[in-house]
């Protein structure tokens, strides 16, 4: 285990919580910047979790925004917030670098439609967050700027790739950050973070102006301490109002909740197995009815999705691959190249199929419950050293096996959230998703609030 990380400070407060302390005048929106761009260049920095800070332009939005406060201008809902993220979300004019070497010298052509929102909602932006090397590891493996570290445990992995936003926001370093998901990683550093991770419906949050991996299958959501706090930033993401937010507000009681065996429990390991049936049983609690059911095999939608991902990623890096092969790190351009390799009738087919695969699982995984229960990890946390080091093909099982649970879910392209839910014996994180049907992110912000409601899990901090 870590040391402690850092002593309490401003930037420990969750992000509704400090929009509404700088919103009464409790603290100042310089006060709280300062204290967490400091947090992220000591902390954030000895766990890898930074890539580039704006201190000065930071500290300037964060003036402004006090001065437009004291004039009693309110700037919007995130009104002198400070917020970083994931270094694919690009900003005119400032660097961008993917966490590549062949992007290190990328300047922005243009600012990303989130980040404009945020921008409008009176967000201060921190800076840039580590990432795995062009999107492509779920465990944090970056071989040109080093691994993240988990800030549970630094021989842990972090999740991938939007691993700086899973450390800096499970540290208490910032408030939330945003995280991009094409198999799972905005829900892979959620879980090995022990944080709350929402994957959108596919297309609801605009992708313009953010890196792009997999056209068909990438989304942007938040990554946060809370249900609520996701709410709070789903709705200047979607710019809906007050919809998520609102939706926290319901109740669940009535409800079903599908808890789906089959694929999702080939691999599942005993502790994780238990603290997935307490959580389900603290769901019932709450007078949503429990049903069993078994999920379709997932052969084909994780077919699928490999051919959409490794195709339309090789036909974005075709020019790299074949000038500057050598500036990859090997297991990604491994992941990458196959794309290449496929016809263009298999690709059409793995479009084509998406929408039958799509109803078979809801079929057959949910029938008609309002929502479906899975491991995010079904082997939990593994360390660096399993997915880094040794036999290729044991790195290589390591790595698939964080992919079990959440790959298929983008193919479906349905909404998920990985939610804590305990800790295993080493003291790592224990997730579930929580899966809805298309659209449904106001039910599982609405039933992730309830379950956070009545247990402690999510107050833990790293040692």
């Amino acid at each position: 285990m870590v040391d402690s990380l850092h002593e309490p400070g401003l930037h420990d407060l969750g992000l509704t919580e400090m929009a509404t302390a700088i919103a009464d005048g409790s603290i100042t929106s310089v006060a709280v910047t300062q204290a967490c761009l400091d947090a992220l260049d000591t902390t954030g920095r000895r766990f890898n979790a930074v890539v580039s800070l704006r201190r000065d332009a930071a500290l300037e939005a964060a003036h402004q925004a006090d001065q437009a406060r004291a004039q009693g201008r309110v700037l919007g809902p995130l009104h002198g917030v400070p917020m970083a993220h994931k270094d694919l979300f690009y900003r005119k004019g400032e660097v961008s670098t993917g966490g590549t070497l062949i992007r290190k010298d990328f300047v922005a052509p243009v600012t990303a439609t989130v980040i404009e929102r945020l921008d409008q909602a009176g967000a201060i932006d921190l800076g840039r967050l580590h990432m795995a090397e062009f999107a492509m590891s779920p465990t944090g493996y970056n071989i040109h700027h080093g691994h993240g570290l988990n800030p549970w445990s630094a021989d842990h992995c972090p999740g991938g790739s939007s691993s700086g936003s899973g450390i800096a926001v499970a540290a208490r370093l910032i408030p939330a950050a945003l995280g991009t998901d094409t198999g799972g990683s905005i829900r892979h550093p959620a879980a090995m973070c022990g944080i709350f991770g929402l994957k959108p419906t596919w297309g609801l949050v605009p992708t313009t102006g953010v890196m792009p991996l997999s056209h068909s299958l990438d989304v942007v959501g938040p990554m946060t301490r809370s249900p609520e706090d996701a709410a709070l930033l789903m709705d200047v993401l979607t710019a809906r109002g007050t919809t998520y937010r609102e939706a926290c507000k319901g109740s669940v009681k009535g409800m079903t909740l599908a808890v789906v065996g089959g694929h999702y429990r080939t691999q599942t390991r005993p502790d994780v197995e238990a603290a997935l049936g307490e959580a389900a049983t603290v769901i019932a609690r709450l007078g949503v009815t429990l049903r069993h059911t078994t999920g379709p095999d997932l052969a084909l939608a994780h077919a699928g999705a490999h051919v959409l991902m490794t195709v339309e990623a090789a036909t974005l890096h075709r020019h790299w691959l074949e000038t500057r092969p050598e500036d990859y790190a090997p297991q990604v351009r491994a992941r990458i190249e196959p794309g290449l390799a496929y016809p263009a009738t298999r690709y059409v087919e793995a479009l084509a199929m998406r929408a039958d695969v799509t109803r078979a699982w809801l079929d057959q995984a949910m029938g008609d419950a309002d929502f479906a229960l899975i491991p995010a990890l079904q082997q939990g946390v593994p360390t660096i050293a399993e997915t880094t080091e040794g036999d290729p093909a044991a790195v290589a099982a390591a790595i698939a096996r964080c992919t079990l649970s959440t790959r298929a879910i983008n193919y479906l392209g349905l909404p998920s959230a990985s939610i804590l839910c305990g800790f295993d014996p080493s003291g790592l994180p224990i997730a579930f998703q929580l899966v809805g049907r298309p659209h449904s992110e106001g039910l599982i912000l609405l039933m992730s609030a309830m379950y956070s409601q009545v247990t402690a899990w999510h107050l833990k901090k790293p040692l």
